[in-house]
């Protein structure tokens, strides 16, 4: 079966990369392959819903660029095409004023990327917009909103099948061959001669990678995110999101709650190591993945760094009471038996040899393809901006023009 592109992975940011490609040259003969039998079936679909505004992010970044864009391609699409989505805004609160500095940083983050209306208020007005929540003082950030990404990625989906590409769901990539500037992508059930392959494959993106490029400097380390909810008669005790200071040497936001688009509040991550890609619960090993990690000279580093980080966020796995102690810096009122248990979901974070655990988007091309190698949050909020970054790698390699086709 011969294509101009095959596209490895079918969740959000690879229908979105399929998307845009096709919408820019609809007559490229396009892929997209999934080893689940279903699309969007891990990132994208254990994913709480956050449209993130880019207020984190360090100015210039890909990140950056590609959330302020994404913002505003997502909400354009989503008014296009009906879906639902609440702009209802988030407070980042410092409960400390040690904290007080970075929420500082923060701010000016935000107004660097282009941010407008955000709010600095004292410990008196956050308890207008969150009357439970513990704070010395905030950032309203008004542009945050929620949405569910898998009604957005099935969307994209119903989109690319309109544009003649092919969807093939429950097929694994074992290999990938490539020879006079062409590849075969070699799935458990059929092959794909290909001109290009665009590697999307989220948690297995580094191993997909390792199959066109025999130098690739970095390894996929699986962090799961554990969650609880917050029983019914408990809710009101939240009104939007609300956020912590982040640490800055950490690459995730802390604990936090979050209201959800279909009903009912959030409240996590924590980050601990999954013991398998894929890894959704405690129980869930693969010895020969966890070894894989625990082996990579560069997590063994960011181990020997962020040790007693890590000890405490193990500690919060298996101490319900550690966790809603941790919840309590935001809203001294939450009790244990407040709490349920969540879903939890797996962070793909790309992590480099000498120990850097990347914090941002990485793209890296090869002859025969094009890997997207780091896409974690805000990745499902900047797809439409991934998939546009890609598409026009893609064009220039083929020596195509895009055209002027928006989300038809």
């Amino acid at each position: 079966m011969k294509y101009d592109i095959v596209v490895i992975g079918g969740g959000i940011v690879g229908l979105a990369t399929a998307l845009r490609i096709k919408q820019q040259q609809p007559s490229l003969k396009l892929a997209l392959v999934e080893k689940e039998k279903t699309l969007a079936a891990h990132q994208t679909g254990h994913n709480s819903g956050v449209i993130h505004s880019g207020i984190y992010y360090k100015p210039g970044s890909l990140k950056a660029k590609n959330c302020i864009r994404g913002y505003k391609m997502l909400l354009d699409f989503c008014n296009q095409h009906g879906l639902a989505y609440e702009l209802c805004g988030k407070v980042i609160v410092a409960t400390s004023p040690d904290e007080v500095p970075q929420l500082e940083k923060i701010n000016s983050r935000g107004i660097q990327n282009g941010l407008t209306d955000l709010k600095r208020i004292s410990k008196e007005e956050l308890r207008e917009y969150e009357p439970h929540v513990n704070g010395v003082e905030a950032i309203v950030v008004p542009q945050t909103g929620i949405i569910n990404y898998k009604e957005v990625a099935s969307k994209y989906a119903e989109l690319l099948l309109g544009l003649d590409a092919e969807i093939f769901t429950g097929q694994k990539v074992n290999d990938i061959l490539t020879s006079g500037g062409e590849a075969e992508v070699i799935t458990n059930k059929q092959s794909f001669r290909t001109r290009l392959v665009v590697n999307c494959a989220g948690l297995y993106s580094d191993k997909i990678a390792r199959l066109t490029s025999e130098k690739l400097n970095l390894k996929i380390i699986p962090f799961r995110g554990e969650y609880y909810e917050l029983k019914d008669e408990r809710e009101h005790l939240v009104k939007n999101l609300i956020y912590p200071v982040p640490d800055p040497n950490f690459p995730f936001l802390g604990v936090h709650f979050t209201r959800m688009i279909e009903g009912g509040v959030e409240a996590g991550p924590n980050a601990v190591l999954a013991f398998q890609r894929e890894g959704y619960t405690k129980s869930d090993i693969n010895f020969k993945e966890l070894t894989e990690t625990l082996s990579w000279p560069g997590f063994q580093k960011v181990a020997f760094k962020y040790w007693q980080t890590g000890l405490g966020e193990m500690y919060r796995s298996f101490s319900k009471a550690a966790f809603t102690k941790a919840l309590q810096k935001l809203i001294p009122e939450i009790q244990e038996d407040d709490l349920k248990v969540a879903e939890a979901g797996v962070r793909a974070q790309a992590c480099d040899r000498e120990g850097g655990l990347i914090d941002d988007f990485l793209i890296l091309e090869e002859k025969a393809a094009i890997n997207v190698c780091n896409a974690p949050s805000p990745a499902a909020t900047s797809s439409l901006s991934i998939g546009q970054t890609v598409s026009e790698l893609v064009l220039k390699r083929f020596g195509l023009e895009a055209q002027k086709v928006e989300f038809a």
